[in-house]
Formats: C-alpha cells, sequence, structure tokens
C-alpha cells in the first residue's frame, strides 16, 4: 500500500470524477468516493483498487443536503489530504427560465453546495496547516451568456468563491485550484454537438488536474485555447455583445 495523502472526490460518480480518481490512483494515492447511492459505485471501488493495488472507500454524500455536511466531513477517517469537487449538473436552461424550482436546482448544485462543502474542508485543513482543494468550475462562468446563464452564473459564483479561498489560504500551507474544463465528452453532454477540437476527454480533464497538483497551478484552462476564447469573449462590448447568440 501507500503513504501518499487520501483523495477525496465529491461527484465521485461522474465521468471526470472517476477519471481523476483513476489517475491519483495510478499514482499511489488512497482514493475515497463521495456520491448519493454510493452502494451502487462498488463496481468502481473494486476496479480501482485491484488495478493499482490501494485503497478505496465509498461515502455516501448529497451536496443539496447542506445540514448533513459537519457530519460528513467529521466521519472521514484518514482525513483526505486532497479533496477534489466535481459537483453538479448543466441542468436545462429553457426550463430553468420558466420554473424557479428547475432554477434552484441548478444553481445549489453548481454553487451553493460545493461551496459549502469545500469551505468546510477549508476550515479543517487550514487547522492542521497543508492540504489541497481542487474546484472544477467552467469556462461558462467567465461572462453569462444567453444561452446558458443559469448554469453560468453559478460556476461563476463557485469560481469566485474557489479564488477568494485561495487568497485566504494562501499562507495557511493549503493549496486551492481552480479548473475550468470547457467542453468534456461526459454523459451529461452525451446529446450535445461538441466540436472536436474544443472538447477534452475525461481522462485529459483527470491528467491536467493531477499535474495541477503536483506542481501547485492555481487557475488552469484544460485546454488552453478556451482562456483565448473566454478572453475575446470576455472583451466583446456589451452592446454588441447583447445582439450576439452565444
Amino acid at each position: 500500500m501507500t503513504d501518499l495523502a487520501p483523495v477525496l472526490i465529491l461527484g465521485g460518480r461522474s465521468d471526470i470524477g472517476l477519471a481523476i480518481a483513476h489517475r491519483f490512483a495510478r499514482a499511489g494515492h488512497p482514493i475515497v468516493l463521495a456520491a448519493r447511492n454510493a452502494e451502487t459505485l462498488k463496481d468502481e471501488q473494486n476496479d480501482i483498487a485491484v488495478r493499482y493495488n490501494v485503497t478505496v472507500a465509498l461515502t455516501e454524500f448529497d451536496a443539496l443536503n447542506t445540514a448533513q455536511m459537519p457530519d460528513f466531513v467529521g466521519q472521514l477517517d484518514p482525513f483526505p489530504k486532497i479533496i477534489v469537487s466535481v459537483i453538479g449538473t448543466m441542468g436545462d436552461q429553457s426550463a430553468g427560465e420558466k420554473d424557479l424550482d428547475a432554477a434552484a436546482q441548478v444553481m445549489r448544485a453548481n454553487y451553493e453546495g460545493p461551496a459549502l462543502i469545500v469551505g468546510l474542508f477549508a476550515q479543517r485543513l487550514a487547522e492542521t496547516g497543508n492540504g489541497t482543494i481542487i474546484g472544477i468550475s467552467s469556462v461558462a462562468g467567465d461572462r453569462g451568456r444567453a444561452t446558458n446563464y443559469i448554469y453560468g452564473s453559478a460556476k461563476a459564483g463557485f469560481t469566485a468563491y474557489l479564488s477568494g479561498l485561495r487568497n485566504r489560504l494562501a499562507d495557511k500551507g493549503v493549496h486551492v485550484i481552480t479548473v475550468k474544463p470547457g467542453f468534456v465528452a461526459t454523459q451529461m453532454t452525451a446529446n450535445m454537438d461538441l466540436p472536436q477540437a474544443l472538447t477534452a476527454a475525461p481522462t485529459e480533464v483527470a491528467e491536467k488536474v493531477f499535474q495541477a497538483t503536483q506542481s501547485r497551478r492555481n487557475i488552469i484552462y484544460v485546454r488552453p485555447i478556451w482562456w483565448l476564447i473566454m478572453r475575446i469573449i470576455c472583451a466583446i462590448p456589451e452592446s454588441i455583445f447583447k445582439k450576439l447568440s452565444l
């Protein structure tokens, strides 16, 4: 086995979450997969454990059940030193424009839940003086656009939260990484017609996350072209931008 830091994947059922779990396990890290109905991840648990000869644990976690978050953090033993939040849902923009509950679900899943849980971990890690928090945000949070502003606004909030957390913890021995993947070929985007040149595989995201952890990067765009694309989009004057369909 290994003495490397345990890695907790919040949203461990997702394609990106599982890919990240595989990448850290390949390096020898014990893994904890946290998700709703976690017991249904036993096949994934066994695969990772056998493939990489590491300990893999499953734990129940619901990002929308904020009342249970303190107990969730307190019961983890050993306590993870690397926390990866892959929590989120795309939702449906059209539905969210008409249905308050649908919009609230997207906002809570992409901002409230992830921010509150990583905030609790941040407090514990700051007390011990070391650790890494990795938040999967989105390029959609760089500027609100008509086609996905509900999802984008929540991701913008999470990006800002991670930025503030990174600033707060800079002298506490805790590093915070913001990841902006752009398009990723997952089950969540399976019905979308995505441009191949701009679309990463979950394994590509996982590799970039692992490398960013090793090099202590602050903010990463999984494919660097997205940095340029979003700089251009953010630079468009509002008088022109509001006439565009992006």
